[in-house]
């Protein structure tokens, strides 16, 4: 418990830092942004975004993760939080690849991919944090097992049931010849 409410920060940390300069400074992050629209748009075959639509779209991504990472940070919904920081996230890496540069933009390029799919699998990690609880695999086969059981129990009590009203039934007819 006490390791979740440090880790948790510290790993929103970065999110909620990179969010906030998303929103603050967009136009540092738009020619990344520009690259990875480019590789949507000419997959789809659309016509590619405008600079101020790229604005728009890394300050929006940005206050979408800036708020992630808060909520992560926190507690509230951490799951949630770090899968959608995880899905938020790598887009990110997929700007970010370095296999089409060359020289020093290439080890530059490599180390925000590595960074950033670092990232992903710290958020990854942390969605899939149970917390001690049980996952839902194991309560629906505890569900399961007691339904079971109840269900064997209804069964033997109205086998008896229908035994003792046999057994009624005989002597009756026993009674009546």
């Amino acid at each position: 418990m006490l390791l979740r409410r440090i880790a948790r920060p510290l790993l929103a940390a970065p999110f909620v830092y990179d969010g906030i300069q998303a929103v603050l400074h967009p136009a540092e992050h738009v020619d990344a942004a520009r690259e990875g629209s480019t590789l949507v748009t000419d997959a789809v075959g659309a016509e590619p975004l405008s600079d101020r639509q790229l604005g728009l779209l890394v300050r929006a991504h940005g206050a979408v993760t800036a708020v992630a990472g808060v909520l992560l940070a926190v507690g509230r919904t951490p799951r949630t939080a770090a899968l959608a920081l995880a899905a938020l996230t790598a887009p990110l890496a997929v700007a970010h690849q370095p296999f089409t540069s060359k020289g020093a933009e290439r080890s530059l390029r490599t180390a925000a991919f590595v960074k950033d799919l670092g990232k992903v699998g710290a958020a990854v990690i942390a969605g899939v944090d149970l917390e001690g609880r049980p996952g839902v695999t194991y309560r629906v086969q505890q569900a399961r097992e007691h339904a079971t059981r109840l269900a064997e129990a209804k069964a033997g009590a109205v086998k008896a049931t229908t035994k003792a009203e046999a057994q009624k039934l005989r002597a009756k007819v026993a009674e009546a010849v």
